[in-house]
């Protein structure tokens, strides 16, 4: 006989609400009544902390301090009662809309340890190698000339920033073949060391770009090939759980101008484009796009995904703020973005003199500790040669790429530096990753 699960509360209410978020009334329900069926489920645990499981189908914890709901993974070990929560006090925002629960979950993890799939790779080399060669005059290199070399057209740039921007977080092992396969247009070598490449994750604005300068030229139909390459890149990058969310929604951005040519010719102004981009994206893929339309969002959301990566550990808030404690903030605004539980964590390491720095003197990282090599068993060669069984792997890149992915959401919010050799705690994390065999690319979860 089965084993039966033991009854969680947060889980009892997760099911509940999914239930009536994505029943067939959801729709029809005035905006009080949506509010009511949310409020009404509200938890509280043994410590007050209150939650609702809201928006985009995510928990949120009240902070009793400003009144804000944070997004939030809650402590599903902890018992749960529930209560009633005054529905007029709830932010718009905070109720759902129905199509934010049918988003793409996609995948957290880096590119260290799994590999890009073959058959991808081998799609975007022969986008380039079909590309690679068009004039410079006809594609000059509008953006992304950080990267590239001044000669390079701007086709290689689509297909490189299509790449970028689609990634959750773009940490890619030095020897991977889908970042090799461009090392022919690089004009200086790529942020980063000889284990791990540290990218920029590109604004959607970069792309955009690239399409509406060559319409401003008078040329539509290199402006319309721009696009082309962009969707048939994001088409590829499908295969792939750690690009699928944004690949999905800049497929629906692009797509419209292709199946109707002359859409976009009158969109001269890159804002105006823009704009005409994000129109087109449905809601159910609107979370992928906060990183452009909402950065203050994206980084609640970036925090809660490093919450979730590291819920396995014995204090998810505590590991959290160390790395949180990476980022540079030298005007003291993160602690007021995060929650009580995670403010109080930040702020322990602040009172240690630990904020704000790239603390490299940490040998490990919370909740992954590095254990000596041992003779016959360990996976590797070398002095950095870790024990490691396959389970970890996928978490550690997990930790990894949401990491990462806080420490880009924090340089939109912030204007903060991204290191170039990536940030204190993400970096450590390579050691259990870089000298094991690489695994299969993540799936959805």
């Amino acid at each position: 006989m089965a084993a039966v699960r033991p009854w969680n509360a947060f889980t009892a209410v997760e099911a509940e609400v999914r239930a009536v978020v994505t029943g067939p009334r959801w729709p029809e329900l005035p905006e009080p009544a949506r509010a009511h069926q949310i409020a009404s489920r509200a938890l509280v645990t043994a410590d007050g902390d209150r939650w609702l499981f809201a928006a985009h189908a995510r928990w949120h914890l009240h902070d009793p301090a400003g009144g804000r709901w944070h997004p939030a993974p809650p402590p599903r070990h902890l018992p749960a009662r529930r209560v009633k929560h005054a529905a007029a006090a709830l932010p718009a925002d905070l109720v759902p809309r129905g199509p934010d629960f049918a988003a793409e979950p996609g995948s957290t993890q880096a590119f260290v340890g799994p590999d890009v799939p073959d058959r991808l790779c081998g799609h975007i080399r022969e986008l380039l190698r079909a590309n690679c060669g068009k004039s410079e005059p006809e594609y000059p290199l509008t953006a992304f000339g950080e990267i590239f070399a001044a000669d390079v057209p701007s086709t290689v740039a689509a297909v490189w920033g299509t790449i970028m921007w689609c990634a959750y977080a773009p940490a890619f092992d030095g020897n991977e073949r889908l970042l090799t396969a461009f090392g022919e247009f690089l004009r200086r070598p790529l942020p980063g060391d000889e284990w791990v490449r540290w990218l920029p994750a590109p604004p959607l604005a970069d792309l955009v770009h690239l399409v509406a300068e060559r319409q401003r030229a008078g040329h539509p139909r290199a402006a319309l090939r721009l696009t082309a390459l962009i969707a048939d890149t994001a088409q590829f990058l499908l295969a792939d759980a750690r690009f699928r969310p944004r690949a999905l929604a800049l497929l629906t951005m692009t797509e419209p101008a292709l199946q109707q040519p002359g859409l976009d010719d009158h969109l001269l102004d890159d804002q105006a484009l823009r704009s005409a981009w994000l129109a087109r994206c449905p809601p159910r893929l609107a979370r992928a796009l906060l990183c452009d339309t909402d950065p203050e969002a994206h980084l609640a959301h970036t925090v809660y995904d490093l919450l979730e990566a590291l819920a396995h550990t014995p204090d998810p808030a505590r590991a959290a703020a160390a790395h949180l404690a990476d980022l540079s903030d030298s005007r003291g605004l993160l602690p007021g973005r995060l929650d009580h539980r995670l403010r109080r964590a930040y702020d322990d390491l602040h009172r240690a003199g630990l904020t704000s720095t790239s603390a490299a003197e940490r040998t490990q990282p919370d909740g992954f500790p590095i254990r000596p090599p041992a003779l016959g068993h360990a996976t590797g060669t070398g002095p950095y040669a870790v024990l490691g069984e396959s389970g970890d792997r996928g978490r550690v890149a997990a930790v990894l790429g949401a990491a990462y992915a806080v420490g880009l959401a924090w340089s939109r919010v912030s204007g903060a530096r991204v290191p170039e050799r990536g940030f204190a705690g993400a970096a450590a994390l390579v050691r259990r990753l870089i000298h094991e065999r690489d695994d299969e690319p993540p799936q959805n979860h």
